[in-house]
């Protein structure tokens, strides 16, 4: 008869020959955690037909940006501890496996430096570099701070772009004589109460510097003049802050415009005619979405370059383009010859590349002009 001790050893062999007999089927293979719908699922399969690697890339979606940035912080804190045999084998033979390349938002990227979540990318293996504006470059330049740095290493790839757009009823714009264009019309007296925007205090307070001519990236409030009774004026003409939620009340007719993130806007256009689109004429704010390497991920750049310097390709950017809801960096250094008839035809996107050279990165701060920002916004919440 098998004691306890015998049962519980006969159990662990067992379980030990299943996990490693699951890890060796993917032994050598490479997991690229990405931002679900942010490339098109024909640009992975193009890459496998075309690209021959030694290690087999799998590519695996994630919903949020949020929860890529809670894997690298679980593989950070998971790769300080002493880990048993079981543990080690159960990570390998599940969705937990450390990714060798995933997605991040560029505004997680001085966060994610600060708490050595990533490692710098070997720039040298980067060949498509030199086609990205200097912009883009200058974006993922970074001291080991986290902070922008002009000689600072190279943190992240950036593969596509969006911004911070209006979307308005038609509809209810038809009687009013006039439609929105920048971002001095959302002070307009027949806009009281009848906006809904992202509940982000540097997208509302920037809108507001940009509006009087200043940066987004201000970082001395105190010095611009009008700046607390334009945006206390401006929060009478809100009905409704969400981060998440803000474009709900635009449908049902709550709101008459609406404030947020192309990504979250554009999708709409399918669905509803009676929707107008604006890119702020005077610019607005921009974000990236970038390929970046865990720390403790195995080093595999050589092949994992191939999957970026692919993604940077004028085809692969045009499929971005055309299928993400974003834009591909690399359409800002292409030739009209070199864009489909779909983009240049598309508004939004013209419109989104010709601002782009007004528009700003929303950038870090440092910790005095974050307080000052925080106690701004605070202030005109409560009123």
């Amino acid at each position: 008869m098998l004691d306890r001790r015998s049962f519980l050893i006969s159990a662990a062999t067992l379980t030990l020959g299943q996990l490693v007999s699951g890890c060796s089927q993917n032994a050598g293979n490479l997991k690229v955690l990405l931002l679900q719908g942010s490339i098109p699922p024909q640009l992975t399969n193009d890459f496998r037909k075309n690209i021959n690697l030694e290690k087999k890339i799998n590519f695996q979606p994630e919903v949020e940006i949020k929860k890529i940035y809670n894997w690298l912080e679980n593989w950070q804190n998971s790769g300080k501890n002493t880990q048993s045999l079981f543990s080690w084998l159960a990570q390998e033979n599940n969705q937990s496996k450390m990714s060798a390349l995933v997605t991040l938002g560029d505004t997680w990227l001085t966060t994610a430096i600060q708490k050595q979540l990533i490692q710098p990318l070997d720039l040298t293996q980067l060949t498509a570099w030199k086609s990205l504006d200097s912009r883009w470059q200058n974006l993922v330049k970074r001291d080991r701070n986290g902070q922008l740095a002009e000689n600072g290493q190279i943190w992240g790839a950036p593969y596509r772009w969006g911004n911070t757009i209006i979307v308005y009823r038609r509809d209810k714009f038809k009687d009013l004589d006039w439609q929105p264009k920048d971002w001095q019309d959302l002070w307009h007296q027949d806009l009281r109460d009848r906006i809904s925007i992202v509940d982000q205090p540097r997208e509302v307070i920037g809108l507001t510097l940009k509006k009087l001519g200043y940066s987004y990236n201000t970082n001395d409030l105190n010095k611009i003049p009008n700046l607390s009774s334009e945006l206390a004026a401006l929060h009478q003409q809100i009905k409704f802050y969400s981060s998440d939620h803000y474009l709900e009340p635009l449908i049902i007719g709550d709101t008459w415009l609406a404030v947020g993130w192309s990504t979250d806007i554009l999708p709409l256009s399918k669905r509803y005619s009676n929707l107008g689109f604006v890119v702020p004429q005077s610019g607005t704010s921009i974000w990236a979405d970038l390929w970046v390497q865990p720390r403790l991920a195995e080093s595999n750049f050589g092949e994992l370059s191939q999957w970026i310097n692919f993604c940077w390709r004028p085809l692969a950017a045009n499929q971005i383009s055309l299928f993400t809801n974003a834009i591909s960096p690399v359409t800002n250094t292409m030739k009209p010859t070199e864009l489909p008839q779909d983009l240049l035809h598309n508004s939004i996107f013209q419109a989104s590349l010709k601002s782009f050279a007004l528009s700003e990165f929303i950038t870090p701060l440092s910790s005095q002009a974050n307080q000052q920002y925080q106690e701004l916004w605070q202030k005109i919440r409560q009123a």
